[in-house]
């Protein structure tokens, strides 16, 4: 798919991307459709020794399957449950696809990734028939207080596609993007664990677009990582959650680490801005990230900048409702699981958040808006508009800001970007519009570590009125 028919075609998705400019002429996705790479080779599982029993590892035959596609084809895991004991690293290959109709299950309990795909291009990971999933069982190591493999890891992988599957109970992260360029992820539900370290989506690269997804864990949700540059993420359901997230910014986030023969091959190097050359080789880290249309109910928080250290620039969170979330909108400069950066800490820079509403669990105990900004770096130019969220409990709420320049709330306004401290307000009545709508199959608990997840059907909608830009590949 090619964002500049993205910019054409999609309602939603048009503006958000308009507002990432510079990336209309890159191709997203597979360059290659799936009717090609179907006919061009199939290497089913069980023609290599994979048996649908549940018990045999299947680890070897798809590594065969792969080994014989990964000059072009698709490695198919047909219907039926496949045990998956040793896990597997595909490295290389262009013009192919795993197309997962059935499950895998983990049977194995080495730590790592079970499928882990590394330095591949124009890629496809999908179920055909709608029905495809990793099951992690990662109860087995909670319940021991333990932590195992994460699920599924991609790294340096250049126009793909993940969609049309499930990932559920990781025994640790669900799905990483590691380095990854001109990518897709959507029509996807994730089930993880009550507890933090399962985390949903972590991505970082360049030129990704994550959306329709759903997410349950009590960690990241859908989280935008250092480096990052040309980021959408949108129609985000995160459905008793840590909630969506920037960082942990810390000391090796003082720049962008990418291998320029990866990021910006040559012809793409003349065709860029100068801008997006100057955040290149000035060392922004996170730069051009749009949030749009996230969902977000029970969790840690609606959006939380976690950083002790680092820079972020030109970022837009719109379109949030959440309800009985613990923190929403979150800065906090300070966050104390990490060891500060050398430096002056952590650099913001024009961050717009506009249109928030709903509840927060209680705003006098926790306020819903909550901007902590270093005060040996000000953050600047930081806009909060059409902010309208309530307290489910008790009659008060409060805002907070601190060394944030911008416009909006708490902030300060002028030029001065000084240090002030802190500055406190108190809301006594609830402000007008906050009322939002809810969403279908909203979870009124998480679910626990010491018994299995059941494998969830992938929904058809993950934010009050928004279409999938994509429908599904299958069914329903």
């Amino acid at each position: 798919m090619h964002a500049k028919t993205l910019l054409l075609g999609l309602g939603c998705a048009s503006v958000a991307w308009a507002q990432l400019a510079d990336t209309t002429d890159y191709p997203i996705g597979p360059l290659t459709s799936s009717d090609t790479k179907w006919a061009t080779k199939v290497c089913d599982i069980t023609k290599y020794g994979a048996v649908a029993d549940g018990a045999t590892d299947s680890g070897p035959a798809i590594l065969a399957a792969f080994d014989a596609c990964a000059s072009g084809g698709v490695v198919n895991i047909p219907s039926g449950t496949f045990a998956l004991e040793t896990w597997v690293t595909l490295s290389g290959g262009s013009a192919w696809a795993i197309n997962l109709e059935g499950t895998i299950v983990r049977t194995g309990t080495d730590g790592g990734n079970m499928i882990y795909i590394e330095h591949s291009t124009d890629f496809e990971l999908y179920s055909s028939n709608g029905e495809g999933a990793m099951q992690g069982y990662g109860y087995v190591f909670h319940a021991e207080g333990e932590y195992g493999p994460r699920l599924l890891r991609l790294y340096d992988v250049t126009n793909f596609a993940i969609h049309d599957i499930a990932l559920v109970d990781s025994p640790a992260f669900h799905l990483t993007l590691d380095t990854c360029n001109q990518g897709e992820v959507y029509n996807m539900i994730i089930r993880g664990g009550n507890e933090g370290g399962l985390d949903g989506i972590d991505l970082w690269g360049f030129d990704l677009w994550v959306h329709d997804v759903e997410v349950t864990n009590k960690d990241e949700c859908v989280t935008v990582k250092s480096p990052a540059n040309h980021i959408l993420v949108e129609n985000i359901y995160c459905n008793w959650s840590g909630g969506c997230a920037m960082g942990s910014l810390g000391i090796d986030t003082g720049g962008f680490r990418f291998s320029i023969n990866f990021l910006f091959r040559t012809e793409q190097l003349e065709n860029l801005s100068s801008r997006d050359k100057e955040a290149n080789f000035e060392g922004l880290d996170i730069s051009k990230v749009v949030y749009n249309n996230i969902y977000t109910v029970n969790s840690n928080q609606m959006f939380m900048f976690k950083s002790n250290g680092g820079n972020v620039t030109e970022v837009t969170l719109q379109n949030f409702i959440g309800h009985e979330n613990a923190y929403s909108l979150y800065i906090d400069a300070y966050w104390s699981s990490i060891s500060a950066a050398a430096g002056d800490g952590v650099l913001y820079n024009s961050i717009t958040f506009s249109n928030w509403k709903g509840t927060c669990a209680n705003g006098a105990t926790r306020a819903p808006l909550y901007v902590l900004c270093p005060s040996t770096q000000p953050c600047t130019n930081i806009i909060i508009e059409d902010f309208a969220m309530w307290t489910e409990s008790g009659s008060t709420e409060y805002y907070k800001c601190a060394d944030a320049w911008g416009s909006g709330y708490c902030l300060e306004g002028g030029s001065a970007h000084t240090a002030y401290g802190t500055v406190t307000s108190t809301l006594t009545a609830a402000p007008s519009g906050y009322s939002a709508t809810t969403m279908p199959n909203q979870l009124t608990a998480g679910f626990g570590l010491s018994t299995s997840i059941p494998i969830p059907t992938v929904p058809n909608t993950f934010f009050p009125g928004a279409t999938p830009a994509t429908a599904r590949v299958y069914g329903s």
